[in-house]
Parts: structure tokens; sequence; C-alpha cells
């Protein structure tokens, strides 16, 4: 029996060991991992919050 806990994919939620030879851990593959980072790039997922300066000042310029 294994020790290591089992999480899921935050992809696709198939069963992971949560184990040092994991190299994608918290994902189950690649793959996974390079859906995820895509969505971060994109913005599709964004971390909630206030806006910064910064693009305050860059959504001012698109409306000009």
């Amino acid at each position: 029996m294994s020790s290591y806990k089992v999480v899921s994919c935050p992809n696709c939620s198939k069963s992971v060991e949560w184990n040092k030879d994991n190299e994608f851990r918290p994902f189950c593959c690649e793959r996974c991992k390079l859906i995820d980072f895509g969505e971060w790039a994109t913005e599709k997922n964004i971390i909630a919050g206030e806006p910064t300066a910064q693009q305050i000042d860059i959504e001012n310029e698109n409306i000009q």
C-alpha cells in the first residue's frame, strides 16, 4: 500500500499520487500542466483583487 497522498489533477480530475517522482504534480501529466499554464497566460484564470495602477493605465490607454 502506498503511503503517498492521492490528489485530483486540477485539470482532468484524474487521481495522482503526491510524491517527488511526479515531476508534474499537482498535475497528472505534462499536457494537463501546459493546459493550465495556457489558461493563466491568456488570463482565463485570474486571482481576484483590486486592479493595480499599471492595469488601470493600460485600460485607460485602450479606451482612448
